[in-house]
């Protein structure tokens, strides 16, 4: 692979070298765990110090999608599921964003009576019966997150919805509900019995667990939603600007 940054172009020298490195990470030649080139072989080859390719080398440790190992090199990281804060979007849409394609390992559809930390967030009683949603989802290979949801009655859910729909799509275009603020819980735990079954996982083993509460345009409360993720499957991502 030829390796060169135009120097004429008004783009940033780092911004450009942080393109040409997500180029060369998709090359087959590079990808999964491969090595990069040496980082002074490198500056030197386009022209740039060593210090603005460390800038853009850096940016792509952050996201988790290099590793540098002082003293041996910096390589691609093994590829993993990532979800980030921002631009908060269905997970079949963050899915679909990354390319990756979802199976639905399970998916079940249930009536119940909330306990009283769902009852309490949707502000009903622990009497009235809401619609559960639990899906298995994850690649090909095999399932890595387990998700519970639960929707306020007054979303009109009926439960006979083809919930391999993106979910956000189901209730803006057949219930005209919009949701628009996600708030969120992330926490580590250790797989019980249960979990470690659908995850595939040993009993005990690293969890991550996200609790998210979704509210609408008016920020009245619609889903209240656990998520459990195999920890070496799933990378959660938080981006954050000082204004």
């Amino acid at each position: 692979m030829n390796f060169s940054i135009d120097h004429k172009n008004p783009l940033p020298l780092h911004v450009q070298a942080e393109n040409l490195l997500r180029t060369i990470i998709r090359d087959p030649q590079y990808a999964n765990g491969k090595f990069l080139p040496n980082e002074v072989q490198l500056a030197k080859q386009l022209a740039i110090s060593r210090s603005t390719l460390r800038q853009a080398l850096n940016k792509l440790v952050y996201e988790g999608l290099l590793i540098r190992k002082k003293g041996v090199g910096t390589k691609v990281a093994e590829p993993t599921i990532s979800s980030k804060s921002k631009n908060w979007l269905s997970f079949t849409q963050e899915m679909n964003a990354r390319g990756i394609m979802i199976k639905n390992f399970e998916l079940h559809v249930t009536w119940v009576t909330p306990d009283e930390t769902v009852a309490n967030f949707f502000d009903i009683s622990t009497s009235k019966k809401i619609l559960k949603l639990e899906r298995l989802r994850g690649k090909a290979e095999g399932p890595f997150v387990y998700f519970i949801s639960y929707f306020h009655p007054r979303v009109g859910l009926s439960g006979e919805e083809d919930f391999k729909r993106p979910l956000y799509d189901i209730l803006e275009k057949d219930y005209m509900v919009i949701a628009t603020l996600s708030k969120e819980e992330i926490s580590a735990k250790s797989a019980d019995k249960f979990l470690a079954g659908k995850l595939e996982v040993e009993t005990g083993s690293p969890i991550l667990c996200r609790k998210r509460f979704v509210y609408d345009q008016g920020e009245r409360p619609i889903e209240f939603n656990l998520g459990y993720y195999r920890a070496d499957s799933f990378v959660y991502t938080v981006e954050s600007r000082r204004d």
